[in-house]
């Protein structure tokens, strides 16, 4: 039978770990002596060195080919997409639902829209429309010296007209006469017709409930989105860049509610993106929940008093 193994004391087992620390027969720290610890030392410091060195190479090279002032690859935006203002978005469809009898309901929509609207404070575009030419492309090729930025050109809220706030801060909200809001999102370097003589126009048509709408009407005139304020250079190349608007102001009658699709027609914007109902169009539905008297009720009323 084999002999047991003696049984260690603690002394020893720490004795033991000192003798693996150091031992000095050998001249060893770790198993190692500190001429092979050195030469380790140096492999690390060396590897992990040459390491850094690659990967700080590399974002280098990334950064270095990257434009800060425009996207490398815009493929997957053909047109730009519209919105409509007030947002009232939800998971399917766009519904903007007021009571122009309730004086919050009122107030929400009208909020909203003087929110929006108070970036396009004339005060705030104090810097903006210098060289503008109404009707043209406003190319720029090169940067303004010193800002290393590019000029932008005004859009007043005024011109807004009726839809401004200005002289009906309820934009109509308080009767059957509401405004809506149309926007186009921005797409760097995009032009939205081929040529300087086609417009950017906005057009609404009623998609359902025609016989509740008595009347659209635009601001600014003829509903035209002014080819000056394209192309956008991007944000960094123009800080005071504002989207040009256009304002729809719809009388409803009837049952006072009906769906409309709003499009920014020009040669080079799609709407018929199945994949993205908001690409070159915006559809909502715009409803008065506020039902007035019938004249029949207010003559049975007087006649039961």
């Amino acid at each position: 039978m084999a002999a047991l193994k003696e049984k260690r004391t603690c002394g020893q087992r720490c004795e033991d770990f000192g003798r693996f620390v150091w031992n000095s027969d050998n001249g060893t720290l770790f198993g190692r002596t500190p001429e092979k610890w050195v030469y380790i030392s140096l492999y690390y410091v060396a590897f992990y060195v040459v390491m850094t060195g690659l990967f700080c190479l590399a974002i280098w090279t990334l950064m270095y080919t990257l434009d800060p002032y425009t996207p490398d690859y815009q493929d997957r935006l053909p047109s730009p997409g519209v919105m409509v203002w007030p947002d009232k978005y939800d998971e399917e469809h766009i519904v903007i639902t007021y009571n122009s009898s309730d004086k919050v309901s009122v107030s929400k929509m009208s909020s909203c829209l003087h929110n929006f609207l108070g970036q396009y404070n004339d005060t705030l575009q104090k810097d903006c429309d210098h060289n503008c030419t109404k009707g043209k492309y406003f190319m720029q090729h090169n940067f303004l010296p010193g800002t290393h930025t590019k000029e932008s050109c005004s859009f007043s809220v005024s011109q807004l007209g009726n839809c401004s706030g200005l002289h009906d801060p309820t934009f109509g909200y308080n009767c059957d006469m509401p405004c809506v809001i149309i926007k186009m999102n921005r797409i760097i370097n995009y032009l939205p017709s081929k040529n300087n003589t086609q417009d950017i126009q906005v057009n609404c048509t009623v998609l359902e409930g025609e016989e509740n709408v008595k009347k659209i009407e635009y601001f600014p005139e003829n509903a035209l989105m002014d080819r000056s304020y394209f192309p956008y250079y991007g944000k960094l190349a123009q800080p005071n860049y504002l989207n040009p608007l256009v304002a729809v102001r719809i009388s409803l009658t009837g049952k006072r509610s009906a769906k409309f699709q709003c499009r920014v027609v020009a040669d080079k914007i799609t709407y018929e993106n199945i994949h993205d109902p908001y690409e070159g169009k915006v559809v909502f539905t715009l409803q008065n929940l506020h039902v007035p008297s019938s004249p029949s009720s207010v003559h049975h009323h007087s006649s039961a008093l």
